[in-house]
């Protein structure tokens, strides 16, 4: 089951994709793609639906990400073992967390703004993983049952401040629309394998980045258990899992976004998402 948010930033509706690709309204049987609606009781509800009751949605609609309700963003540094090596730095023996503001969630084709003082903007292409059910301390084995689903997320990172300076990473990753999600959010039952997926991403139509969620060195199910030994996860909650080879910082000489440039990515069976670099602005 694919599930979508759409409308206006602030106030989008709950979708559903048809067999057809349409969207449809879910206003009047949810509130949200978010809380209880993403737990399995919630999400089994929904798949009882007769989509084609529901009104169709007008195509051109704005897609907006694709769960709401988010408390918070987690990222993992440096969990492909080929984006590590082009990094230059040992893979982790552990997992690397990091924060972004639930405040940098954005569309999956929303504008990402160029930040004042911007000189290292990046991408990177990532499988999200959004939390269905409360995670505290959950085994690796029983890990996967409290996801509610998979999506697309672009970490937008700008590396200067990331790295720079005093290097807190949550500088580099949490400004405004520096976490577009989605287009859709694929339920758990439709993702066989989250280890068993393909990733790319291109920049003004060239390739840049290419990756299997196969190369991972922390899976799926093992980076929800170790998150949640550390952090009590909540329905809505985003686990964005690392990037594969060939972002900016990597290139030689490293290669940055600036204004005009065009982003797109997407994931084998999870959609596909297109961002134009902007002047900053308030979108």
């Amino acid at each position: 089951m694919k599930l979508i948010r759409f409308g206006e930033r602030g106030a989008e509706r709950p979708g559903v994709i048809d067999a057809t690709g349409t969207i449809r309204d879910l206003a009047g049987v949810v509130p949200d793609i978010a809380g209880p609606v993403l737990s399995d009781t919630g999400l089994a509800a929904l798949r009882e639906i007769d989509t084609d009751s529901l009104p169709a949605v007008r195509d051109g609609v704005r897609v907006g990400p694709c769960v709401g309700g988010v408390g918070k963003i987690i990222g993992i540094g440096l969990n492909y073992s080929d984006h590590a090596a082009e990094a230059g730095m040992p893979e982790p023996a552990e997992p690397i967390l990091f924060m972004k503001a639930a405040s940098s969630l954005c569309g999956p084709n929303d504008p990402t703004p160029l930040p004042p003082g911007s000189e290292k903007l990046d991408w990177e292409v990532e499988l999200a993983i959004v939390i269905g059910t409360t995670a505290r301390n959950v085994t690796e084995a029983d890990a996967l049952a409290h996801v509610a689903g998979y999506a697309v997320c672009n970490d937008v990172s700008e590396r200067g401040w990331q790295l720079g300076g005093t290097g807190q990473w949550v500088k580099g990753k949490s400004f405004d629309n520096f976490a577009p999600l989605g287009p859709w959010l694929v339920t758990r039952d439709d993702v066989p394998d989250p280890q068993d997926l393909s990733l790319w991403l291109d920049v003004n139509g060239v390739r840049a980045q290419t990756g299997s969620t196969a190369k991972m060195i922390f899976g799926a199910a093992h980076l929800v258990s170790y998150v949640s030994r550390f952090m009590t996860l909540h329905p809505g909650d985003v686990i964005t899992t690392g990037t594969p080879p060939g972002v900016g910082m990597g290139m030689k000489p490293p290669r940055y976004l600036k204004v005009g440039d065009v982003v797109d990515l997407g994931i084998d069976g999870l959609g596909a998402q297109r961002q134009e670099i902007v002047a900053d602005r308030v979108v």
